[in-house]
């Protein structure tokens, strides 16, 4: 077998965009091992280089973040390890750092693949050497690479005769389990066959993070660029999808990142057959979010635009700089050939959708029984960021340093230190004409659900605005018990629908800016002056909600004015989860 020693200033040409197979983030573990006296295996594993414990000691001795075993083992340990997901394997960084004098002389590693019900033990006859012995010095990493493997998913790493490791990170590809075609799911995952292949900078938290499993621990599994000093600065990463696929919509996730998440990021997305798109002139990136601001410490949900065609890379860019926990890509992949999703039923309402006449707003009278299915949009989880074009969310927060636009929204103990305040997260505003007669005030709706099925899908059929007031709806609680006549619901609802669009050139809505987001029971939302949205759509249960708005309250036009939507091409249809 060929093994190539790979200088350590060759890491980033040679491993960059592999996958690290044995990381605990991936859920790797360690199963079985030969003896660790003085250091546990599982740290082999982590995600962070090994740190400094010089000078600490425990009951068994020097202390150290690294696989240490017992001296004069008259033959070898080992220690089995199940890798976070089948792959081919092609490299190793077997670390020896702090160990010095107690490092491993000598080391070599085996592999196999085997199914839950058969785990492999130490003298299984199914291991096969894909490491031959190498050498291996005190305090240092040591980069091997060798020829890709088939798909594993353990490793056995044999230390000759003994001592310390302090990290040993498996490199290679992921081998995919991709759902069926018309299935939508998140293409730019690592178990996904997702790679970071490019990263502007990652002086803080590499890109390869961004597509691991979960929420992460801290901002170390996130990806974090160095801070900016010059005007105009940006950072980037570009993801390598697992398959080409036609996309709907983006998660950006900035758990932990408080302080120091980015102002606002954009994407965008390319085919390219490629590893590295490099031969996409940037003109030809397709924008499919436009520069949207971001939030501290919160999972960020955007539909994406400019997607009838398929795409093999998307591009994530922050401004100025910051960092980034998680990035997901929700699509369905297609296969070779399939030309775009124009051969399909619509999957996203895109921004290069038809506005024609025949599928613009139109006034009540006469209105036509659809003909065919219309686009449909996700309903996804609302935040204030993606609702930002459309108003204000009303809600608290258990961290102080979550709120929106945390340098302007102040946060304050109230109450004798028994709450805190919120100020102000959505304004007031009225612009009736003089002598109108509106008057601000309190109403209450009581709200009966739609009869939308969980995971279905729902057509809208008309959108109503408010000329000269926003409009805030703030959902009630129920009863407990004893409170037989209070009025209030016993058993409330706790997911609503919010279906918001812009109004368009011809003062009716811009059908290609529809979005859709189901709240909660613990969010407000408030529209603003002039927003089409549909009226309050309730999802499982009877709500009840306080309306704060301004009003004549005589039905004139000024108040309300509402169009049923032409569904001779077919109405927009929301996608929506479970609830």
């Amino acid at each position: 077998m060929t093994v190539e020693t790979i200088p350590l200033d060759q890491y980033i040409e040679t491993f960059s965009t592999a996958i690290e197979l044995s990381s605990v983030a991936l859920g790797a573990r360690v199963v079985d091992v030969s003896d660790e006296f003085f250091a546990e295996a599982h740290h082999l594993l982590l995600v962070e280089p090994p740190p400094s414990l010089k000078g600490q000691f425990g009951p068994k001795g020097a202390l150290y973040s690294g696989w240490e075993t017992r001296r004069h083992n008259p033959t070898h340990d080992w220690c089995i390890i199940k890798l976070g997901t089948t792959g081919s394997v092609f490299g190793f960084d077997v670390d020896t750092t702090h160990f010095n004098g107690n490092e491993a002389p000598e080391v070599s590693v085996q592999a196999l693949y085997s199914d839950d019900s058969i785990p492999p033990t130490e003298p299984d006859a199914r291991w096969a050497e894909i490491l031959p012995k190498v050498s291996l010095g005190p305090n240092s990493r040591h980069l091997f690479k060798i020829p890709a493997t088939e798909g594993v998913n353990y490793v056995k790493l044999n230390m000759y005769p003994d001592g310390g490791i302090a990290r040993f990170r498996v490199y290679g590809l992921v081998a995919p389990v991709l759902p069926e075609l018309d299935a939508e799911f998140d293409l730019a995952h690592v178990f996904s066959g997702g790679r970071v292949v490019v990263t502007s900078d990652q002086h803080f938290g590499v890109g390869s993070n961004l597509i691991l499993p979960g929420r992460g621990k801290d901002m170390g599994d996130g990806w974090e660029t160095k801070r900016s000093r010059q005007p105009g600065h940006k950072d980037w990463a570009i993801i390598k999808l697992g398959a080409a696929g036609l996309l709907s919509q983006i998660e950006i996730d900035t758990a932990h990142f408080k302080g120091n998440f980015p102002e606002s990021c954009e994407v965008h997305a390319a085919r390219s057959d490629g590893l590295i798109p490099q031969d996409i002139p940037e003109g030809e990136w397709t924008p499919v979010l436009p520069r949207t601001k971001l939030g501290p410490h919160r999972q960020h949900f955007f539909q994406l635009e400019n997607t009838a065609a398929p795409f093999t890379h998307v591009r994530v860019t922050i401004y100025p700089d910051g960092g980034i926990k998680r990035v997901r890509v929700t699509g369905r992949r297609v296969v070779a050939g399939e030309p775009s999703a124009a051969a399909a039923a619509p999957a996203t309402a895109s921004a290069d959708a038809p506005a024609s006449a025949e599928s613009a707003a139109r006034p009540p009278s006469g209105v036509p029984a659809p003909a065919a299915r219309g686009p449909a949009i996700p309903a996804l989880p609302l935040t204030p960021e993606a609702f930002a074009p459309f108003g204000q969310v009303v809600q608290a927060y258990a961290d102080a340093h979550a709120v929106p636009a945390p340098r302007h929204t102040r946060v304050t103990p109230a109450n004798q230190g028994t709450a805190a305040k919120f100020h102000k997260l959505a304004p007031l505003a009225a612009s009736y004409p003089p002598g109108a007669g509106a008057t601000a005030g309190l109403s209450v709706y009581r709200c009966s659900p739609i009869g939308a099925r969980p995971r279905g899908e729902w057509a809208v059929r008309l959108l109503e605005r408010h000329p000269c007031t926003n409009q805030a709806f703030v959902p009630m609680g129920g009863r407990g018990a004893g409170e037989e006549g209070s009025g209030a619901l016993e058993d409330p609802g706790r997911a609503y629908l919010v279906v918001v669009a812009q109004n368009g050139e011809d003062d009716r809505p811009d059908l290609r800016t529809m979005r859709a987001f189901v709240a909660s029971a613990g969010q407000g939302i408030v529209y603003n002056t002039g927003i089409w949205h549909h009226p309050m759509a309730v999802l499982d249960k009877t709500m009840d909600f306080t309306c704060v708005e301004t009003q004549i309250g005589n039905g004139d036009k000024l108040d309300c004015e509402v169009v049923e939507l032409d569904g001779t091409s077919g109405y927009y249809t929301v996608k929506l989860p479970d609830f």
